[in-house]
């Protein structure tokens, strides 16, 4: 027995050894046919997106009437070589983009109404745009398309476009435009475009989850160093869509910025109260002359303003109808012609009224409101109650960046308009004979009159100056304000809160006074409101006059003192 089972054992090891042999070779074959079957159905998966690359495949997207199939067409479209992209593009967004559902075909359409083939670019003769639907937008279409404008816009020759474009894609995020975005950094020159698109793939960085962390944060550090508000939405929407280090590098550059650009904030109302008291100056720089001169309160002076900005439309009308290429010097011609309107009118009223008055300042003051409701009258006589268009000449148009700070080239010439007025203004007072005679008039009028001075042709002139300087003011009023009877009653109560607030008489002072005001008020709007601002600002007025009542700098002289 033992000798049997000694005899059998290597015929029993022999078979389980070629068993095994067969299930090896069962399981080899069955993993090489899986592994066929897994490389089968990748290309089967990836056969598609191959095939959308192509021009063919990524218009047919554009004719199934199916959102998803459009955004996805704008996806692919700046990778897919296909020449008519950017008309395809620009048509989409003018909503001239048309297809044929039946034949798969898409057209675009021109300004002009005219058809062409969406794939060749050629007229598409024969056919009718009554037969063709409109390629449709939805919100999340309209994103593709931005980005799918701006990517496209990345190789342009135009600097500005190329830069506009890289704003696009910095606010659209569009992963899909990344490889165009790095295309166009290796072929940009220009360091400030070349800044924008190192923020746009920064943009598209930090926000595609799939990215390296540490690709992420370094992107997070140039959103911050942009620092302004498209950078502070984005940095926030990045935070709340993260984890982790990500999350905390994004919520501290909000942080950050919004630190900085409540420091910019500070900065801009400033600036906007520069700009505004720079506005007040030119208002009421006339009206400190006429009240520091003659002590006359003339309601009238905003109708003086009122009177300059129309002299401005007039110019402006008369250009554009005889002389179109004298528009962009328009102002130029209107400043001293304003001047001399204006300050002609101011001279009549005071030789026919206001000379009758002197030292009755309660019928002045009920003279000139008349005066000025005759004048505002007479204008809607000649001109119409409407609004008049004053166009701003070229120099005067746009704005620049300063910082997180826009500022418009309009606002900045009214400044330096209204410091170049102040300057001459002075130079007349201090370096010629008239102003010499008026600055004795105003200081002492009796013994300027025993040292033979004219008062009566001083006090003609003085008024007739400051009425001058009221129609420049209006002139540069017509670039910011409308143009219309009512224009000088919204600065006549500041132009006087400016000068009493200065110092009757003192232009340093109405500079100073016009400024603080200016400022004061852009800082209070944002707390209190533009009404309760402005009542505040008179409170505090009134407030100090009654501890200063000559104002922050009073005139010198023995009548003045007395």
């Amino acid at each position: 027995m033992t000798r049997y089972a000694q005899g059998r054992a290597p015929a029993r090891v022999q078979a389980i050894s070629l068993q095994s042999q067969a299930r090896n070779r069962f399981i080899e074959t069955f993993s090489l046919l899986l592994a066929a079957a897994f490389v089968l159905m990748a290309a089967l998966l990836i056969a598609p997106k191959a095939r959308a690359q192509s021009p063919t495949d990524v218009l047919t997207y554009l004719t199934t009437d199916r959102f998803p199939d459009t955004e996805r067409a704008l996806n692919e479209i700046g990778t897919s070589g296909l020449a008519t992209a950017p008309q395809i593009v620009e048509a989409l967004a003018a909503n001239r983009l048309l297809f044929d559902a039946a034949a798969r075909k898409l057209y675009f359409a021109d300004e002009s109404g005219a058809l062409f083939d969406a794939a060749t670019g050629a007229p598409a003769a024969g056919i009718s745009p009554d037969d063709l639907k409109r390629v449709r937008l939805n919100n999340a279409v309209r994103r593709s398309l931005n980005a799918a404008r701006g990517a496209l816009t990345l190789m342009s020759p135009d600097p500005a476009r190329r830069r506009a474009a890289a704003e696009a894609v910095f606010k659209s995020r569009d992963a899909s435009a990344l490889p165009l975005v790095e295309s166009a950094l290796e072929k940009e020159s220009t360091p400030a475009i070349r800044k924008k698109l190192e923020e746009a793939r920064a943009a598209i960085i930090a926000a595609d989850a799939s990215a390296p962390e540490a690709r992420r944060l370094e992107s997070l550090e140039t959103l911050k160093e942009r620092g302004d508000q498209d950078a502070l939405g984005t940095l926030a929407t990045i935070a709340a869509a993260s984890e982790g280090r990500v999350k905390t590098s994004a919520e501290a550059g909000v942080a950050a910025i919004q630190s900085r650009l409540a420091m910019w904030r500070n900065v801009q109302n400033v600036w906007y109260g520069l700009s505004l008291g720079s506005v007040l100056l030119l208002a009421a720089i006339g009206l400190a002359i006429t009240f520091g001169v003659m002590g006359v309160i003339n309601m009238a002076h905003g109708e003086m303003v009122m009177l300059g900005a129309y002299t401005t439309f007039v110019v402006q009308e008369w250009a554009r109808t005889n002389h179109p290429e004298l528009m962009n010097y328009s102002l130029f011609i209107a400043i001293p012609l304003a001047f001399l309107v204006t300050g002609a009118v101011g001279i009549f009223i005071e030789r026919v009224v206001i000379r009758f008055l002197y030292g009755r300042p309660l019928e002045t003051l009920l003279a000139t409101f008349g005066i000025s409701l005759i004048l505002q009258q007479a204008v809607r006589t000649i001109f119409g109650a409407n609004n008049r268009e004053v166009s701003a000449p070229a120099f005067m148009s746009g704005s620049f960046d300063f910082g997180a700070l826009s500022i418009g080239y309009g606002r900045m010439w009214i400044i330096v308009f209204a410091m170049a007025v102040f300057a001459a203004l002075l130079f007349v007072l201090r370096a010629t004979s008239f102003g010499l005679r008026m600055r004795a008039v105003t200081q002492n009028r009796r013994m300027a009159s025993s040292m033979g001075i004219d008062t009566n042709r001083i006090d003609a002139l003085a008024f007739g100056l400051g009425s001058g300087i009221a129609g420049m003011a209006g002139v540069a009023l017509s670039q910011i304000d409308n143009v219309s009877p009512n224009l000088g009653q919204s600065y006549i109560i500041d132009s006087f809160m400016v000068v009493v607030f200065g110092g009757v008489g003192n232009l340093w002072g109405t500079l100073l006074g016009a400024l603080t005001l200016g400022v004061a008020n852009k800082f209070l709007e944002p707390v209190a409101g533009a009404v309760l601002g402005k009542i505040l600002l008179l409170v505090f007025i009134i407030l100090f006059i009654q501890k200063r009542p000559r104002g922050l700098f009073a005139l010198k002289g023995r009548a003045v003192e007395a």
